[in-house]
């Protein structure tokens, strides 16, 4: 006789109420222009395919536990020691022990939107969220983050979805007026934000968080790194995982690190491709936010002028039978009426505007 055991009821009951995170839709098949997740469309420097191979040999032992060499070779970059960095399986590894250290029953602070993750990472922890909402403008709301009074913080600049950067001005203004940690996401800092990593040496308050996903063209070696005071990092290894990173990402992470001048140009035709794309969408009389990260975030109005939820659900149904892969978010008043495209190739960027003049010359 087959033995029953009811899953979801023994499971913690802060785990019964979570809420996966929900990534971008991964199409399988081909002839999909993919413009969704916010990937790099070039490939990583061709260095990190050497360094990768000379790993193989090697993958019968473990991997170097707490990625030393790739701590000192980021720290020294930035001007700060091994001490000062953590590497992660991904930055959201980071972000997760985060909030395992220093999360109390209160919950952790994010603005509302941003990376959705967020809520995720605290409710594994089965912590809640404190929302600060953001108003159309997208100015940060110094007063009610400190008014928030959460014991972590976090902050996503370059905002995701809308890819508004925070000046260095307003984040510094935020750690002085708050008491817990300040985590500033820059995943996407790269791409023409302002980092707030010049801050750590006046705020131990502060954790900057970045990715080798994006601008280093390495979504598929997941590999995050976070910098912050000497301590917090002490805190933090103590709940990292052993080995938590494997020795092929160390080195394919610090083979594409160190490949600047690969990273340079690569970055700059991202740049560019956005700088194309947002002039074509303004000539369309579409709104779309100031971004400084590699998507631009748009308001579609159709041939009528129209804009709205109903508008913006049209075109992402349009894009997709088209097999153009953008992201909708139509759970968010400030997101609905909206759709996130993240910056392809020129050709890919092409197939996505020639989709959208399909659309509105039919919707």
């Amino acid at each position: 006789m087959k033995k029953k055991f009811n899953a979801n009821t023994r499971a913690l009951a802060h785990v019964q109420e979570l809420h996966a995170y929900v990534p971008g839709e991964q199409p399988q098949g081909e002839g999909w222009v993919k413009l969704n997740t916010n990937e790099n469309p070039y490939p990583p420097s061709p260095r990190v395919a050497e360094a990768a191979s000379a790993e193989v040999a090697q993958l019968r032992r473990y991997p170097e536990p707490v990625s030393r060499q790739l701590r000192s070779v980021i720290g020294e970059r930035f001007g700060l020691t091994a001490q000062n960095v953590i590497i992660g399986n991904g930055s959201d590894n980071i972000l997760d022990l985060i909030t395992r250290c220093y999360v109390t029953a209160k919950g952790a602070g994010h603005t509302v939107p941003s990376y959705s993750l967020y809520p995720v990472v605290a409710g594994m922890s089965g912590k809640g969220m404190i929302d600060v909402p953001f108003t159309q403008s997208m100015e940060l709301d110094v007063d009610a983050i400190a008014a928030a009074n959460a014991p972590v913080f976090f902050l996503t600049s370059p905002n995701a979805p809308t890819g508004v950067a925070f000046p260095l001005t307003a984040i510094e203004a935020v750690l002085q007026r708050i008491d817990g940690i300040l985590v500033v996401d820059e995943a996407y800092v790269d791409f023409g934000g302002e980092s707030a990593v010049a801050l750590l040496q006046d705020y131990e308050n502060l954790v900057v968080v970045r990715t080798f996903s994006k601008s280093y063209a390495l979504a598929g070696m997941r590999v995050g790194f976070g910098l912050a005071s000497a301590g917090i990092i002490g805190m933090l290894d103590r709940v990292r995982d052993a080995y938590n990173v494997d020795r092929v990402a160390q080195a394919a992470a610090q083979a594409a690190f160190e490949d600047i001048e690969y990273f340079e140009s690569q970055k700059q035709k991202v740049i560019a491709s956005r700088a194309s794309t947002l002039a074509q969408l303004d000539a369309l009389g579409w709104f779309t936010y100031p971004s400084a990260a590699n998507f631009l975030f748009t308001k579609p109005q159709n041939g009528a002028g129209e804009s709205g939820a109903a508008v913006a659900a049209s075109l992402f149904e349009h894009l997709k039978k088209a097999q153009v892969l953008v992201r909708y978010f139509p759970a968010h008043p400030l997101t609905c009426s909206f759709i996130r495209v993240s910056i392809g190739t020129d050709t890919e960027m092409e197939a996505f505007l020639t989709a959208v003049t399909s659309w509105l010359n039919h919707a």
